[in-house]
């Protein structure tokens, strides 16, 4: 695996709070990570202050420097730039990615999102370093915000298309990572079958393990 790629990481577990009220983004953080995820990604859509996003994204950052793990934040880079993490997700309407790696430094890991093969095409010609491409199986955590369900034919189109690595989310559980995989993702992401069980830290490493399993 090369540098660039092993710092994007195979397993993305995303925090919530609302699907699920057990666990903090700060507790799921510090869970996920102990059980192998490469990186965090935060992402908080409610109504939240500046100040507290850095709060918790800061707390999150110490978790994931424990174990090793990247703290990827969403959407907003003056919060990631506030807490000197190099990792950003952004989608359609936020800040555009070459104005986000001045911001960041050349060095930074910024993602992209896209759901359909032109829109890949056109995303992956601008400065990032990754691909978010779903919902493959369809999802449950944006209500009438989520984007179509692409399948695993269209998601392979998708990965076929650009030459980024392609992390694939949407519905992803343990038992279909491998399918996945061999549809062209370098990796996936995945919020419920993780933060919604009774042991995040557990259901993490089910999917390290699998993943570690199919890429061996």
């Amino acid at each position: 695996m090369t540098d660039a790629k092993s710092r994007i990481g195979r397993l993305h577990v995303i925090t919530d709070e609302v699907l699920q009220t057990r666990f903090s983004h700060v507790e799921l953080a510090a869970a996920a990570a102990a059980g192998g995820a490469d990186v965090i990604q935060y992402r908080e859509k409610r109504p939240t202050s500046t100040n507290e996003l850095i709060r918790v994204c800061a707390l999150m950052s110490v978790a994931c420097r424990e174990h090793g793990a990247t703290i990827l934040i969403d959407d907003r880079v003056d919060v990631a730039a506030a807490v000197g993490a190099t990792a950003v997700h952004l989608g359609r309407d936020d800040l555009p990615p070459d104005v986000a790696r001045r911001i960041l430094g050349p060095d930074a890991i910024i993602g992209g999102t896209a759901n359909s093969v032109e829109e890949a095409v056109k995303v992956a010609e601008q400065p990032i370093d990754y691909l978010g491409v779903g919902p493959v199986f369809g999802t449950t955590s944006k209500g009438d915000r989520a984007a179509p369900m692409l399948g695993l034919e269209r998601f392979a189109k998708v990965c076929a298309a650009v030459d980024l690595p392609v992390i694939g989310i949407g519905s992803i559980t343990v038992d279909r990572v491998a399918d996945v995989l061999a549809a062209g993702a370098f990796g996936v992401a995945v919020l419920s079958a993780v933060v919604c069980q009774d042991d995040p830290q557990a259901a993490t490493s089910a999917f390290a393990d699998e993943i570690a399993r199919v890429t061996s």
